[in-house]
């Protein structure tokens, strides 16, 4: 897979922690200025978009926690297996569940730059692992970073349940500090040990990483926008207040309320998409690796 130059041996010396931050500045900038991001605060709330984000997460951690699994005693990863504290794909079957019902397998959609995100990591696990370190790196310490922001966020936004239905996914329930469990990670992935070549491989890993990110949230909203197309009036755009309800076959979907506002589609932008919420604030806090 094509990746971006490597890095010269003078600049991978260091904390492999630092080196990765340092490293994924450049491809945060370019996440920044796709229209993923310029259109972070326009759009209409949709549980579908919500569902639709979950499903691409949960094939991805499915992939990424097999590979993990597949390696936990491999030295080139074993100092950073935390599945009791990290893991998420049981929290997104939980969600997955709560939101498409019992049969939820059966419904949830894979688009194809999930898919590859999918190949890439089952490619890193069964023939690189040591790459795991970047997916692992990025995918945990930007959801450990964001979660609790976005659980309220969703809340609000979607009206769903105080108790939590719906957003396991963002909760983390035996990190007890976030703080502190990022400070062990990176301390635990600083100790693992590596010549300067694999070094330059995980850094440029990562980048790719955060581009395969990107490309699934891009399709998303792609995906999202044509529906959305599709259920709007050309003219004019509904007022939407909504709340979640259970179907009789467990699909959980939004009751809606329109009434015409002769507000122009172009011009909207007092709604969120949560595609673009969910997809950009994970993307952008695996970038930054807030502390």
């Amino acid at each position: 897979m094509d990746t971006v130059s490597s890095h010269s041996d003078s600049s991978t010396s260091g904390d492999l922690s630092e080196l990765l931050k340092e490293a994924t500045k450049e491809v945060h900038e370019q996440a920044e200025n796709t229209e993923f991001m310029r259109n972070f605060q326009k759009g209409l709330v949709s549980l579908h978009e919500f569902k639709m984000v979950m499903s691409s997460l949960y094939f991805v951690y499915e992939a990424l926690e097999a590979e993990i699994e597949r390696n936990k005693d491999n030295p080139v990863f074993s100092p950073i297996y935390f599945p009791l504290e990290l893991h998420r794909k049981d929290a997104l079957e939980q969600d997955l569940e709560y939101f498409y019902g019992p049969q939820w397998r059966k419904k949830i959609p894979c688009p194809q730059s999930t898919k590859n995100y999918v190949t890439r990591l089952h490619h890193v696990g069964q023939k690189e692992p040591e790459l795991l370190v970047a997916h692992a790196y990025t995918r945990y310490l930007g959801d450990l970073s964001g979660g609790q922001v976005l659980k309220k966020i969703a809340q609000k936004a979607l009206q769903l349940p105080v108790t939590g239905e719906g957003l396991a996914f963002f909760t983390f329930d035996n990190v007890s500090s976030a703080t502190k469990f990022k400070q062990l990670y990176r301390s635990r992935m600083n100790s693992i040990e590596m010549n300067v070549a694999a070094k330059n491989r995980i850094l440029n890993e990562a980048k790719t990483a955060f581009l395969l990110n990107v490309k699934v949230f891009e399709e998303l909203q792609i995906l999202s926008t044509a529906k959305s197309q599709e259920g709007l009036a050309k003219s004019d755009i509904p007022t939407l207040r909504s709340r979640t309800q259970n179907t009789a076959n467990g699909d959980v979907q939004l009751k809606t309320e329109y009434r015409q506002t002769g507000v122009s589609t172009k011009n909207n932008s007092t709604f969120i998409r949560w595609t673009v919420i969910v997809g950009c604030a994970l993307v952008a806090l695996a970038a930054l690796y807030i502390s």
